[in-house]
């Protein structure tokens, strides 16, 4: 079959590591257009896929002003300027990998997927955890009956210290009118995965958390607005020297210090650190998303789930407990024990089978994800993505009903 031609619109980290899979397999992708209105990364991946000049934008009404001139679209642009151009590539007749979550609100979510029906267009949200080898091998067993019945999950998302700092304090998901809320943002990958193993519909939902850290009220005496003039600096885990400059100083040039500036030299960083966001201290920036969370889910035929969202631990995997009627299950991402009841016995499985290279974000989820959405294109064969349509607007009203209980304090039915 012959390369399918892709046009990508955000040429963020997400785009990019997307569009690296068309380098990896040229004789499954090519990229032949970009949209980006940042002059240094639309040309840095017009150049690398020799996207000629006609196909290179700055805005994506253009591109959509056009007659179809690709296969598909990946779109990635920040969260809040995912509906427009979904709707309007879907009406071109496109096929598309939109990222995650789909859209901020519920109304936009069913204005995509309406237009996605309305079209017959080949599509996936790019819920990359239910891609990954882990994960295939955590559903296999499910499915299989060696825990018997489901009864019950826990699932843990370990955001990270200086992840939340860097990404929901200082970042571009620090703030809702900017991006949306915190378990939209970070956590509707965890509920759709929950949804995905259960492999049942989630019927209603509760839901408590809030800001409760990286406020002005905890801001340590002495300390200042930047890192770069605090006296307290050495003092603060959080602090954004110690942080980048420890990437920097290990060698470590991608996510997250290619995030601060394209120039990842010690000048362009420090630069960076003393003039942008991510030199700001975390107890004096716009932040308003949440730093932890905990949502309790209820599924139709009476199994429950409990997940929990926090900012305060080390960097590490998701981890998740299931347990069933024959046997638990404990995952963290990579290893899968098994504990069998009847015969008292842990079975243990490592699934790891990483290559260091871009795509294997979110454990090769961001690998899996391309390869199915490409073929699926090639073979015009919705079956092949794991994260199509109807599932994954449910798993995203799922969050929108939870982040519902969490704000009037109540219990919240599910509605499709």
């Amino acid at each position: 079959m012959k390369p399918i031609a892709l046009l990508i619109v955000g040429a963020g980290s997400r785009g990019t590591g997307y569009a690296e899979y068309a380098l990896q397999h040229p004789d499954q992708a090519r990229v032949v257009g970009v949209v980006e209105p940042r002059e240094y990364y639309r040309n840095q991946l017009a150049r690398q896929h020799n996207i000629p000049p006609e196909n290179v934008f700055t805005d994506w009404h253009p591109a959509a002003n056009r007659p179809r001139f690709a296969d598909a679209v990946i779109i990635a642009t920040p969260d809040a300027l995912h509906a427009d151009p979904a709707v309007a590539f879907a009406n071109l007749g496109y096929h598309m990998l939109l990222e995650k979550p789909m859209a901020p609100t519920a109304a936009e979510c069913r204005r995509i997927a309406a237009a996605v029906e309305a079209n017959s267009i080949l599509f996936a949200v790019c819920h990359v955890l239910r891609y990954t080898t882990y994960t295939q091998k955590v559903k296999e067993i499910v499915e299989s009956g060696r825990l018997g019945e489901v009864v019950s999950i826990q699932h843990l998302e370990p955001v990270g210290y200086w992840h939340q700092a860097h990404s929901f304090v200082r970042g571009n998901w620090r703030n809702e009118s900017e991006s949306s809320f915190m378990l939209l943002a970070k956590s509707c990958h965890d509920l759709d995965w929950i949804r995905y193993v259960v492999g049942k519909r989630c019927l209603r939902v509760s839901s408590f958390g809030n800001l409760h850290h990286f406020r002005k009220e905890e801001k340590p005496q002495g300390a200042a607005d930047r890192c770069l003039d605090c006296s307290v600096e050495t003092d603060c885990p959080y602090s954004a020297l110690k942080i980048y400059m420890g990437y920097l100083q290990r060698g470590e040039l991608g996510w997250p210090v290619a995030m601060l500036t394209p120039d990842v030299t010690e000048e362009g960083v420090m630069n960076a650190l003393r003039t942008g966001p991510y030199g700001r201290c975390v107890y004096a920036c716009d932040n308003d998303v949440v730093d932890h969370q905990v949502v309790n889910m209820l599924f139709e035929d009476g199994e429950t789930a409990a997940f929990t969202m926090t900012a305060f631990n080390h960097q590490r995997d998701r981890e998740t407990r299931i347990f069933g009627t024959r046997g638990e299950l404990y995952g963290n991402g990579q290893v899968i024990e098994v504990f069998d009841f009847l015969t008292d016995t842990t079975d243990r499985i490592d699934t790891w089978a990483g290559d260091g290279s871009i795509l294997d974000g979110h454990g090769g989820g961001d690998y899996g994800l391309m390869r199915q959405f490409v073929a699926a294109v090639q073979q015009g064969d919705q079956s092949l993505i794991w994260s199509g349509l109807e599932e994954t607007l449910e798993s995203h009203l799922m969050v929108f009903a939870a982040e519902e209980a969490r704000r009037q304090n109540r219990v919240v039915e599910v509605e499709v």
